[in-house]
């Protein structure tokens, strides 16, 4: 039985039975335009009619080496036969002639980034019978030069600059401003030009045949699926690569036939904060492509509710029709011709992350969704963008009042960014890359083509373009800071510079871009890290922890850390480093001198000295965390680390030997043989501590056992303090955690120990601690006798960046830095290991880990304290586990608990079907 490969749009019925009713399906076989094309056609709502080539016949035509598969062409032609049916006209008939368009539409959307064809069916004769059947001969000549120039720079690769030159002189010539003022005999000429423009290039003259057209339209959208572009777009988005592209063949309705004709793009909800308003642009007597390529100022889609009211409030109805209908805010393209509505898209918006959570919780607030709907609707990642930087308020206030405020545009997707200029994608993806460049990228407007530069920068600012066009739609997909339509900016890019009024920008030069506010400024502005205080955030959030099993823990430090992580809503300390406390410029010299004592007594002196420090540390830290659990890691690093550099040390020893060859006086030769003296000691010191691989050496528990007296030092601090702030009314629940176990035995002697001292200081203080002693799970070996080490281990936290390291057999810094970006690229490994955890290797000694030290405490608490704990993907393993907690960096904080509440939810909804 020969596949179907295409299917009518009013054959919604069919597709969706072959595919056993399924949307995902559905969307996946006829792309997300055709299966909302469809589903539209089902609901009554105006669509031109047509019908959608599938999926499988991208997939089909690209295996098979660009053959279109057996029986496709036949069917299309098919489906043509009977679009004329309906329609009434005949394809490539002279009298009345059908015109088609043959769009793109993957399952996911990728707006702009696969290709489209307009007017299919236009030649000569075709031309001359329209001109008789509309009178418009404007009309006609505009719509055949949009074909030729379409099909030239989709189907045939040819450089779109060749085209709109043409365009340029014809508007100078004519001494208009704009392509509408353009007359017929305008783009009749222009038209001739295109086409010998074609001839010229592709050395064929333009096809007549519309049959031909069609067909070489159609294997070109397929071949779109594999163009840089799509695949740089499918990269960043996490779109698989397999999926394949559908084609829409659409029975054309024209926006450019005069001034009761228009085009235009909407969204039902604003796309950059949320709000509950249709918010677009369109363009009287145009086409589609006028409007989002951002070639000419399109109109705020407000003014169409005057110009056009009766097309205005169909509009209105349709567009609510359909946010009701997918309960999502959708994005939509419509054409009016001469009066009549038509929809030609309907998807679920592109938004900014403020836009995303604000409409999730309207929509559960309206009724329209559940909580759980809402929490799933916003990707953790989302939630990052509430926390990168914005311009200082003072700062920006300055700059304004300096003069330092270049433009403003249009605010299409805030954040705050600041970097280079750079006037093209492949030197902002350059310049961002391998000279690790801030960069800014302004072009005029961008393109499809232009999105590996969108990516690369750190902002984007265009001189054109409306909070539709592509820049926007891009930006606000990847949170991108972004400015459009800075009608003052005039760009020169041959020259490879910018004016605004008198100001001249050289690319190179720094630019501050503010996508909340629209506005660009001149050089650097300081910057600030917000606080989450948007309401429909803090309201999603704790949506999301009613769902959530998981603990969600934080890495801090010192006290503003905790306090940061507690406002961000952490539940407890995961990891605090003390080595940390120990580079402090108070604190170094006494680790120094702790560190270079030849004698015990010299030693004790300086840890002595140091313990005030740290108890202080840690009060501080246990009064922000009143109630909540604060695991402290003892020392882990080795020694070497707290001494200045041996090749420092050796330059500053030649610098002081050649100032004592020329020493003048006999104080100044004391001085300096004192320094020498104590740079060489220290320089013995250091090489005597050096070994050959320190990260496998002597740290951790190790460094606990051989000098047992900074270790102690450490849990009396720990201890003194908890006493001190208990007295104070506070409730302290420290847990000490002993790094780099790798045998029962280092465990059992170092906790007996550090508990003795532990004692020693609550019955000293006439104070009962609530405490806890446990180990971090780094080493496969502490993985696979979990067991064992659980006899002595209250707690286990695993440290996934070691862990991973001593399982891979690879250093992180010097394989991130070298070979892991060859394996990234040559898809060796399916992902970075250091920032995703590795489910089938480390994930798998986790599972050991905690199966054997759940079989001697069952209520064991477990938890991760690496960078991983942050990241969405290694949440999910973490709570298929059953993980206690993860424990990640304060800013990290509000992600993971939105990660968490997915991965319970999505659980749910698995053990559900």
């Amino acid at each position: 039985m020969t596949e179907q490969w295409v299917f009518l749009f009013d054959e919604v019925d069919k597709a969706e039975a072959s595919v056993g009713g399924n949307w995902e399906d559905m969307r996946g076989l006829l792309g997300g335009k055709g299966a909302n094309l469809f589903e539209m056609t089902r609901l009554g709502i105006p669509v031109p009619p047509g019908f959608t080539v599938t999926t499988k016949a991208c997939n089909a035509f690209l295996d098979g080496g660009g053959t279109l598969p057996e029986g496709m062409w036949e069917q299309e032609l098919d489906a043509l036969k009977k679009v004329e049916s309906v329609t009434g006209k005949k394809f490539g008939d002279s009298k009345n002639p059908l015109l088609i368009s043959c769009r793109s539409g993957a399952k996911f959307s990728m707006p702009g980034m696969m290709d489209t064809v307009l007017n299919i069916g236009l030649n000569d004769d075709t031309a001359a019978g329209m001109v008789k059947l509309t009178g418009d001969e404007r009309f006609v000549y505009d719509a055949y030069r949009r074909l030729v120039q379409m099909f030239g720079c989709v189907v045939m690769g040819l450089p779109d600059e060749a085209f709109e030159e043409v365009i340029t002189a014809a508007r100078r010539k004519s001494g208009v401003e704009t392509d509408a003022q353009l007359t017929a005999d305008n783009w009749k000429a222009v038209t001739a030009e295109f086409k010998e423009i074609y001839r010229h290039q592709t050395h064929h003259a333009f096809p007549t045949d519309p049959h031909v057209q069609l067909k070489l339209a159609t294997e070109a959208v397929f071949k779109s699926w594999n163009g840089k572009r799509a695949i740089d777009y499918r990269n960043a988005a996490g779109i698989a690569h397999d999926l394949g592209t559908a084609v829409s063949i659409v029975t054309m309705v024209f926006g450019n036939m005069g001034d009761s004709s228009a085009t235009g793009v909407a969204m039902t909800r604003d796309g950059s904060t949320g709000e509950r308003h249709i918010e677009g642009d369109y363009l009287t007597n145009a086409q589609g492509e006028d409007v989002v390529a951002g070639i000419r100022l399109t109109k705020d889609l407000k003014e169409l509710k005057t110009e056009m009211p009766e097309a205005y409030a169909e509009f209105e109805q349709i567009a609510l029709k359909l946010e009701n209908h997918y309960r999502e805010m959708q994005d939509v393209e419509f054409t009016i011709e001469k009066g009549k509505l038509w929809m030609l898209q309907t998807r679920d918006c592109k938004r900014t992350a403020q836009a995303a959570v604000r409409i999730a919780v309207d929509m559960t607030e309206e009724g329209l969704i559940s909580r759980e709907e809402a929490v799933l609707r916003v990707a953790p990642e989302q939630v990052d963008f509430f926390l990168h930087p914005q311009f200082d308020a003072e700062a920006t206030k300055a700059a304004r009042a300096s003069g330092k405020l270049l433009a403003s545009g249009l605010n299409v997707s805030p954040g705050a960014a600041g970097g280079v200029v750079a006037f093209d994608a492949d030197l902002a993806e350059t310049w961002a890359k391998q000279e690790n460049k801030q960069v800014i990228m302004v072009r005029p407007e961008t393109k499809p083509d232009d999105v590996h530069g969108m990516l690369a920068a750190e902002g984007i600012l265009t001189s054109r373009g409306g909070r539709t066009s592509h820049a926007a739609l891009v930006a606000r997909q990847f949170g991108k800071p972004a400015v459009v339509g800075v009608s003052e900016l005039e760009i020169d890019i041959a020259k490879r510079r910018m004016r605004v009024g008198e100001r001249v920008i050289h690319e190179g030069d720094w630019i501050s871009v503010d996508g909340t506010a629209g506005e660009v400024f001149l050089d650097k502005i300081e910057m600030m890290i917000p606080d989450i205080k948007d309401p429909y955030l803090l309201k999603l959030l704790s949506w999301a922890d009613e769902f959530r099993r998981l603990g969600v823990w934080a890495n801090a430090d010192y006290p503003k850390d905790a306090q940061r992580a507690r406002e961000y809503g952490a539940e407890g300390i995961g990891l605090c480093r003390t080595e940390h406390m120990f580079f402090e410029a108070d604190r170094l010299p006494l680790v120094q001198k702790m560190i270079m004592a030849d004698l015990p007594v010299e030693q004790k002196e300086a840890l002595n000295a140091l313990l005030p420090f740290q108890r202080e540390d840690f009060a501080g830290l246990f009064r922000v965390m009143d109630g909540l659990p604060v695991i402290i890691r003892l020392i882990d690093p080795p020694l070497h680390e707290f001494l200045p550099n041996p090749i420092d040390l050796m330059r500053e020893l030649t610098d002081l030997k050649i100032r004592l060859q020329h020493a003048a006086t006999l104080t100044e030769i004391d001085d300096l043989l004192q320094q020498v003296k104590k740079k060489e000691r220290i320089l013995r010191r250091s090489e005597s501590l050096r070994e050959e691989n320190p990260m496998l050496g002597l740290r951790g528990v190790r460094l606990g056992i051989h000098i047992p007296e900074l270790t102690i030092t450490q849990v009396c601090a720990i201890f003194e303090a908890a006493c001190e702030v208990t007295r104070e009314g506070i409730e302290v629940h420290p847990e000490v955690m002993i790094p780099l176990t790798c045998h029962v035995n280092e465990l059992r002697v170092q906790r007996e120990i550090l508990e003795a001292e532990a004692r020693k200081v609550m019955q000293r203080e006439g104070i009962d601690i609530d405490y806890k002693f446990g180990t971090m799970i780094e080493i496969p070996r502490a993985a696979l006798t979990a067991d064992q080490i659980a006899e002595y281990a209250s707690f286990f936290s695993f440290g996934t960046n070691d862990l991973t390291q001593t399982t891979f057999g690879i250093s992180r810094d010097d394989a991130e830095a070298g070979f892991l970006i060859e394996y990234m690229e040559k898809e060796i490994l399916p992902n970075n290991p250091f920032a995703t955890i590795d489910a089938d290797g480390v994930g798998e000694l986790m599972a050991i880990a905690v199966r054997k030290g759940r079989s001697v405490n069952p209520d064991m608490e477990l938890g991760i304290c690496g960078e991983h704990g942050g990241e969405p993907l290694s949440i999910h393993l973490c709570h298929k586990l059953g993980l206690t907690y993860v424990s990640c960096s304060p800013f990290r904080v509000p992600i993971a608990r939105l990660a968490a509440a997915h991965a319970a939810l999505k659980e749910k909804m698995a053990s559900e079907n």
